[in-house]
C-alpha cells in the first residue's frame, strides 16, 4: 500500500521546487519545514541578488518572493527574472501592501499572500502555481 502525503503519491518521482526568497529566517524555516511535510522541495535565498546570482534554476516549479527584501524588492526581482527569461510562476508574500504594490503585482499577474502566514492560503496558492503547465519564454 503506497503513503500518501497531501494527495501527493509516494511514488509520484521527483518533489516539486518552491523557490523561497525571504530574509526573515524565522519564516524561511516555517516554509521549508510545513513544505518539507507537505512533500515540496524548497530551495531559499535571503535575498533577491543571491538568487539573481544562481545559474541553475529549475526550469518547473514556482517562486515565493518577499516583497520587502534588502536591496531589489520582490517585484523589482520578479522584473529581472522575467527579462532574463525565467517563467516560473510567482507568488509575492507581504505585509500590508500599498495600492501601488498591489495594483504592480496584479499587472505582473502575480497573487499577493498576506503575512503573517496563518492560514493554508500560501500552500494553496503554491498548489494552484504547480499545477499550471510550464510557460515557455517569450
Amino acid at each position: 500500500m503506497a503513503l500518501r502525503v497531501s494527495g501527493l503519491p509516494a511514488s509520484a518521482g521527483p518533489r516539486p521546487t518552491v523557490i523561497l526568497v525571504d530574509d526573515d529566517p524565522a519564516v524561511t524555516h516555517a516554509v521549508q519545514f510545513s513544505f518539507d511535510l507537505e512533500g515540496l522541495d524548497v530551495h531559499s535565498y535571503c535575498d533577491a541578488e543571491s538568487l539573481l546570482a544562481e545559474v541553475n534554476l529549475p526550469r518547473n516549479g514556482c517562486l515565493v518572493v518577499d516583497q520587502s527584501l534588502p536591496g531589489l524588492s520582490g517585484l523589482s526581482l520578479m522584473e529581472a527574472l522575467r527579462a532574463i527569461g525565467v517563467t516560473l510562476p510567482a507568488i509575492l508574500i507581504t505585509t500590508n501592501p500599498r495600492a501601488a504594490v498591489r495594483d504592480r503585482a496584479a499587472t505582473a499577474g502575480i497573487p499577493i499572500i498576506e503575512k503573517p502566514l496563518l492560514t493554508d492560503a500560501l500552500l494553496t496558492a503554491v498548489r494552484a502555481a504547480l499545477s499550471q503547465p510550464a510557460a515557455q519564454p517569450a
